[in-house]
């Protein structure tokens, strides 16, 4: 049986975010934990905890690009890494995380 390597996840930065998320061709999946997304999160994006990440819990991307996202880029690898083990393949993730998105002045949602 052969082992196959994940294919390579692709930086995306805080301009791809935005593009994407106003043109509503990315779905954004927030993989921290549903205390730090409460506090705050990009709008537009969804959570999905890496502590309990089963990709049967990301919502129908109905067409739209899945991207991960996290508070500085570490979790969101992991959770590409655990997506390709459970079956999908996800090829983008926020390279900065929510760190990023905040240095760069852009808005923020609250609550779940």
């Amino acid at each position: 049986m052969a082992i196959h390597a994940p294919p390579p996840v692709e930086n995306l930065m805080v301009e791809d975010i935005k593009a994407g998320l106003e043109s509503g061709s990315i779905l954004l999946v927030d993989v921290r934990e549903a205390h730090e997304f409460e506090a705050g999160h990009i709008p537009g994006s969804v959570l999905v905890p890496l502590s309990s990440f089963e990709i049967a819990d990301i919502p129908d991307a109905a067409g739209r690009r899945i991207v991960l996202s996290c508070r500085s880029g570490r979790r969101s690898l992991t959770a590409a890494m655990m997506a390709f083990e459970q079956g999908l393949s996800i090829g983008a993730h926020y390279a900065g995380g929510f760190i990023d998105w905040v240095e760069h002045g852009e808005p923020v949602d609250t609550g779940l």
